[in-house]
């Protein structure tokens, strides 16, 4: 099949490596010629582990291309997949002018039947803003030719795409005529052989699911958050909570881990927009507006438990900081939990070496040279003469750490853990001052 991917972003770039993956012919579009040029020289412009020989392989053997030519794009791909950003406006809607852009393309350059699929997250209604905006570029030109309007929103994980894309749980096809739904049962007809994940529905449904799929796994992070406060208070241990509910198979595991918040491109932005769905309709959403507001506080719960340690004048106290981005297996540093802390240290006089095995770089990006922020090669080398070590992301490399060494490096042996990775009884026993999230100190 030949599908152009409109958009080389993540979802994008992803989206497009795998379909070609799969033997499709796939042509990938973006304005930014500075984007274009990097994949065309056999560069990745997104941090994504495996994506780089996925896409490789794939232009390798001539079944993926990008280009910055739109009428390209447009005659190439019976299906036209909208993968473009959706920012959060200043009122917490989606941004839907990359989207509406797309379309308006589209029908500026089709000339015969074409098959839309919304990919972007985007809100409920959004399909019926494209449908307008492709029909009014093709009632200025005079053309006639059919096309269809598909919501088929993504469900991948950064850091875990590639697999996600591959062995996906469902694909949700919204869709309400027999020969798009065709369209999109042959393109993922792959994935369909162990048993059938395609669930097809209305278009708003599809619009709706994915929304409602992120707002479920950050109420789910917010409420564990809230009871590992509580916890602390009335000395509790949200590890053994944890247990004791997620046994039960009608709550299970997943999800149910204390920490210090999350962040990312999609949770923080998805809450705002269905929020702001529901104020369109008359129907403020409550429960979302609590997530958003205890995940905001949860952010600063380690600031916190390192002033109650240290005092508010942190002036001439150093910290060594193990995790840069929002999460492991990705350099996504959008609304990550170390940039509020970080950034509350500094306020408070004191500096900070950290590292990071992927994002560095974009935080260099974010913050430039300052005479407070040093990086190290090594999670080792960051602790040098540092007053305590502040683990913020849960990456691998983090979780099974010689102690004597870490003993040995810092001034004084303290440890304040936003991932909860340790246990809070054997690091005591080794003579190190623990203060984990919702454990025992």
């Amino acid at each position: 099949m030949k599908i152009t991917v409109i958009g080389s972003g993540y979802v994008g770039l992803v989206s497009g490596a795998c379909l070609a993956e799969l033997g499709n012919d796939v042509i990938c579009l973006d304005v930014d010629p500075k984007k274009i040029d990097i994949l065309n020289n056999g560069g990745v412009p997104i941090y994504e582990p495996g994506l780089e020989d996925v896409i490789k392989s794939n232009v390798a053997a001539g079944r993926l291309r990008f280009t910055t030519d739109v009428a390209e794009s447009v005659a190439h791909g019976l299906v036209q997949m909208i993968a473009v950003g959706t920012p959060s406006g200043e009122d917490g809607s989606a941004d839907l002018q990359y989207v509406i852009a797309a379309a308006r393309a589209i029908g500026r350059a089709m000339t015969e039947y074409k098959v839309i699929v919304d990919k972007s997250t985007v809100p409920v209604g959004t399909a019926d803003k494209v449908r307008q905006a492709v029909q009014e570029e093709l009632t200025k030109r005079g053309i006639k030719t059919g096309f269809s309007v598909v919501s088929n929103p993504e469900f991948l994980k950064e850091g875990a795409a590639i697999d996600d894309f591959n062995r996906p749980d469902r694909i949700v096809i919204g869709a309400e005529d027999e020969q798009a739904i065709k369209v999109m049962r042959d393109m993922y007809a792959p994935f369909q052989r162990n048993h059938d994940r395609l669930m097809v529905m209305d278009i708003r449904s599809a619009e709706l699911t994915k929304y409602a799929a992120n707002a479920m796994l950050a109420t789910r992070i917010s409420f564990m958050n809230e009871l590992a406060n509580l916890a602390e208070k009335v000395g509790a241990d949200i590890e053994h909570v944890r247990k004791g509910i997620g046994s039960d198979q009608r709550i299970g595991y997943h999800f149910l881990y204390a920490g210090c918040g999350y962040g990312g491109s999609c949770f923080p932005k998805d809450i705002r927009a269905l929020q702001r769905t529901g104020e369109e309709y008359g129907l403020p959403l409550k429960v979302l507006q609590a997530v958003e507001e205890v995940n905001d506080a949860q952010k600063s719960v380690l600031l916190q438990k390192i002033t109650q340690r240290f005092g508010e004048n942190l002036k001439g106290k150093h910290f060594a900081l193990w995790g840069l981005a929002f999460k492991p297996g990705t350099d996504d540093m959008r609304e990550a939990t170390s940039r509020v802390v970080m950034e509350g240290l500094w306020a408070r006089g004191a500096t900070v070496t950290a590292y990071d095995p992927a994002a560095m770089k974009e935080t260099q990006h974010i913050y430039g040279k300052r005479a407070d922020l040093s990086y190290a090669d090594n999670p080792k080398d960051a602790l040098q003469e540092a007053d305590a070590l502040v683990i913020v992301t849960e990456w691998k490399a983090f979780k099974s750490p010689d102690f004597n060494v870490i003993k040995s490096l810092l001034k004084q042996p303290v440890i304040f853990d936003g991932r909860n990775l340790f246990e809070p009884a054997s690091i005591a026993a080794q003579g190190i001052e623990y203060h984990g999230i919702g454990r025992e100190s």
